[in-house]
């Protein structure tokens, strides 16, 4: 039997329906969009990609020393510009990768201004600083070392505070800045303002000394970065397919020390390498062998074998986000992973096998690990019971709060 013909009135009515419904969806996203703002957008990209080092409220140092973001001293003198290029160019030779979509990261210019616009919702304004004064390299290197040396370090060797001779940094910051950030210091953290400390002769010093040491920044290839195959590669995943699986001793379940790794690379044991960082800081360095797998990118593990293969996930934080690729990959119930413990830096320094890009420079050395000291050296020292009896439960509750450090900047809250 044959259905009936759907009459002309009925089809403009479903017509009609269809594009009202259209209409409709479009706008509602269009709103949704007009409605995201650059905070908001911000605020997003700043959880999925910097929260896990400068921490959920950019306090920092949650990884590899990075630095607080919501020192008010540091966005009151830190420029928009300088701010741009520290999230797309990042600090070559430590863990703050370039972010750029143009080496090979995430983010483009608009992207990061959202990311900028975020971290100073809610702080001081930007102040426009004043002109400085000429200084003496000579004599600033004298203070430097007495005074700035065991937190940041020398031209080749990275310690716990900010690297100043990193050569994006330097490139970017204005003397201005720097002199700024020597008057002031960053609080709430231990760089402490040294214009009491310091003449203002030896603060005009110190900003040349930390001047000298600047480098150029690594150029970038006119066709851009060579990047790594995306998953799914057609390239090799798996190192040493045929071979044995390596016999690793971790250390608190999931480290392994890259002396352990080169012996099973020199034994030819079967395993993948995986580079958690962005594909960007892989063309600048890796670990020979390795595939890029960025730490944000959960597809970029779509393709490593689950077959029982050990899976090594390495960054250069030493361990921080290569702990979060090797938590996705234990979540997704791979057997056999670990994280190699000292980081990129680390095998480059005892001279394992790496790729580096054409013209690189060699990294300043890492941060020396903690020194582990005693149970003993640690515990406080006993301190001398008071006068009178001891107070009871109650007034105890009734003491007084020990005192807390200056109030800062609190970032809006990242999103969950």
């Amino acid at each position: 039997m044959r259905r009936p013909a759907v009459s002309n009135f009925h089809a403009v009515l479903l017509l009609a329906a269809a594009s009202l419904v259209a209409a409709t969806v479009g706008c509602a996203r269009e709103k949704t969009a007009a409605a995201r703002s650059p905070i908001d957008n911000g605020r997003a990209i700043y959880g999925r990609l910097c929260a896990t080092c400068h921490g959920v409220w950019g306090n920092g140092y949650v990884a590899d020393n990075a630095p607080s973001l919501r020192s008010p001293t540091f966005l009151a003198s830190a420029n928009d510009g300088f701010l741009l290029a520290a999230i797309l160019r990042g600090r070559p030779g430590t863990a703050m990768g370039a972010y750029g979509r143009v080496t090979g990261g995430p983010l483009g210019p608009d992207e990061a201004r959202d990311v900028i616009a975020f971290l100073r919702a809610g702080g001081p304004p930007f102040e426009v600083l004043p002109p400085t004064r000429p200084g003496d390299a000579t004599r600033g290197q004298a203070v430097y070392e007495k005074n700035c040396q065991r937190c940041h370090g020398t031209k080749s060797q990275r310690v716990s505070a900010v690297h100043l001779a990193n050569p994006v940094l330097l490139a970017t910051a204005s003397d201005a800045f720097l002199r700024r950030a020597v008057e002031t210091g960053r609080p709430p953290t231990s760089m402490v303002p040294w214009k009491d400390a310091l003449t203002p002769q030896q603060i005009d010093d110190v900003v040349a000394y930390v001047r000298s040491m600047a480098t150029p920044p690594p150029p970038l290839p006119p066709a851009g970065p060579a990047l790594p195959p995306a998953a799914p590669r057609t390239g090799p995943v798996v190192l040493n397919p045929k071979g044995r699986a390596p016999d690793f001793t971790l250390k608190e379940d999931l480290y392994v020390s890259i002396d352990q790794v080169k012996e099973a690379l020199d034994k030819k044991r079967r395993l993948v390498i995986a580079d958690a960082r962005s594909p960007g800081e892989w063309s600048s360095l890796h670990i020979a062998g390795a595939i890029s797998t960025p730490y944000y990118d959960a597809k970029a593990l779509d393709d490593i074998p689950n077959d029982g293969t050990w899976v090594l996930a390495y960054c250069a934080c030493p361990h921080h986000v290569s702990g979060e690729v090797v938590a996705a990959l234990r979540k997704r119930g791979y057997p056999h992973t670990a994280v190699i413990d000292e980081g990129v830096f680390a095998w480059q320094q005892k001279g394992y096998p790496i790729v580096a890009a054409p013209g690189s420079r060699p990294p300043p050395a890492p941060p020396p690990p903690p020194r582990v000291l005693p149970p003993a050296a640690l515990a406080p020292p006993p301190r001398p019971p008071l006068p009178g009896p001891a107070p009871s439960p109650l007034q105890r509750a009734a003491l007084p709060a020990p005192a807390s450090p200056p109030p800062a900047h609190a970032l809006p809250p990242p999103a969950p």
